[in-house]
């Protein structure tokens, strides 16, 4: 059975995945937090590690797991081109699985926002709200993003890419510019995560929607990605979606 290795084992993801792991009979190597000396040993001990601190902490992580040749799981959020950059790099050595959501419910409305965004034409304008705990720094968060990246798909451009409208008010932004995506984010309170993707038009709209009721879905998702890397995966940089068969 696969063992896992909890990088930000003090924090709220990392002791619920260390609960998760308990319950599921799945052995933990060990657990630390940002700087300590043992992330060479413990990226030797363990089958995979799992990820979720800060992304400054990232590139440290990176290059233990390619030195140990150990596969990661990686579900911190806030990442910079140049963090997916590392990413891409530590691929080339080990199998990697990169996501801003292990949820299965979030990765299945991640396909219907890009089916649904497909089959709508431009006049229908996207809007995707999103709330969290008062703790969460980044936003919009990286599912928001993940959603938005969806619907661009869905629109045609193949790398997920498009007219985002991160924050109106620095931004300036006025009048709706059509095609845009637009994000708001909303923090308070002990929210695990909720995602609301609206998609509107005259007279009509389609909402579509998920709600985190405790991060112990993340963790249980987060395991399951550390399992399907444990099985012998080739070097590359997998998703959710490759984990959970949807791609």
């Amino acid at each position: 059975m696969t063992s896992i290795g909890i990088l930000g084992f003090d924090g709220r993801m990392g002791q619920a995945i260390d609960a998760a792991a308990k319950a599921a009979g799945i052995a933990v190597a060990g657990g630390i937090d940002k700087g300590d000396p043992s992330l060479g040993a413990l990226a030797e001990q363990a089958d995979v590690l799992i990820d979720f601190t800060a992304p400054d902490a990232l590139a440290g992580h990176l290059a233990a797991a390619v030195a140990a040749g150990t596969p990661m799981v990686i579900g911190t959020t806030g990442l910079s081109p140049d963090h997916h950059a590392l990413i891409d790099a530590a691929a080339r050595s080990i199998p990697l699985v990169q996501t801003y959501n292990t949820s299965l419910g979030v990765n299945m409305l991640r396909g219907l926002v890009e089916e649904a965004a497909r089959r709508l034409g431009p006049d229908w304008d996207i809007e995707i709200v999103e709330m969290h705990h008062r703790h969460k720094v980044d936003a919009p968060s990286g599912t928001a993003l993940l959603l938005g990246a969806a619907a661009n798909v869905g629109r045609g451009t193949a790398d997920g890419t498009g007219l985002n409208r991160l924050d109106r008010m620095a931004e300036g932004v006025g009048a709706r510019e059509q095609g845009g995506i637009y994000y708001a984010s909303l923090r308070g309170g002990s929210v695990a995560g909720d995602h609301q993707v609206v998609f509107a038009t005259d007279g009509e709209r389609i909402e579509l929607g998920h709600r985190a009721e405790n991060r112990g879905i993340f963790a249980r998702g987060a395991l399951r990605a550390a399992s399907w890397l444990g099985e012998g995966r080739a070097p590359g940089r997998y998703t959710m979606a490759d984990v959970l068969g949807l791609s």
